[in-house]
């Protein structure tokens, strides 16, 4: 089957990329509105695109009226917004906060989750989610219908569980994120498996990697 995506209506091209590009990680979203409320909002279009500078992604739709979500409304306003990360047991709560509430409800406090401070933005954070990280806005790329949203992270709280040891890499038996895949279907990564390249690998990347050396005359 083919698909014009330049004569598809936008339902049906959400529906084919939504169905085909997945898992999605998803990021619980926490501002600060202009009244000081905690909003929550889950987004699955999301994704970490540099480290250097460090750069995650957002892309906010429009709500069906054309008026901006509550979320796109207060990274406007402030330029901060915090991505925290969802497991199992924040799961019935990241649904929660994807209800359509008034601006000046506490998300968070309304699906049950405890919040703290953020360090370096003005927002609160999930005490109990795996990761959060903490962004200022980088730049925000408008079109019609939806806002793509570079935010640069500038701190990053991670659950003492959650990382090895050493604190150097993530603790796979502790963090299984979960993802969406497509409509109401979500998938957890509690069933990982490692992939390595071959051991001639190595040598074939340094073969590569080393200079041709001029034939002689």
């Amino acid at each position: 089957m083919e698909f014009d995506f330049t004569q598809l209506p936008p339902q049906d091209r959400y529906r084919l990329l939504t169905n085909f590009v997945g898992p999605r990680p998803i990021a619980l979203v926490t501002t600060r509105s202009e009244g000081g409320h905690s909003n929550a909002a889950p987004m699955s279009f999301f994704n970490v695109f540099s480290q250097d500078p460090p750069i995650v992604i957002l892309g906010v739709q429009t709500r069906g009226d054309g008026q901006e979500k509550d979320t796109l409304v207060n990274i406007r306003r402030s330029s901060q917004f915090c991505v925290n990360m969802v497991d199992m047991e924040l799961a019935e709560a990241m649904i929660l906060c994807g209800v359509n509430f008034a601006p000046d409800v506490d998300e968070p406090a309304f699906a049950g989750l405890d919040t703290a401070p953020c360090r370096q933005i003005d927002a609160h954070y999930i005490t109990r989610t795996p990761c959060a990280m903490e962004c200022r806005v980088e730049r925000i790329i408008d079109f019609p219908s939806r806002a793509i949203i570079l935010g640069e992270v500038v701190e990053m709280t991670v659950r003492d569980d959650c990382m090895d040891a050493q604190g150097r890499y993530v603790n796979p038996d502790v963090y299984q994120p979960i993802a969406r895949l497509h409509a109401d279907n979500y998938i957890v990564a509690d069933r990982q498996f490692e992939l390595l390249k071959p051991a001639e690998a190595a040598t074939w990347e340094a073969a590569q990697l080393t200079p041709k050396t001029a034939k002689a005359r």
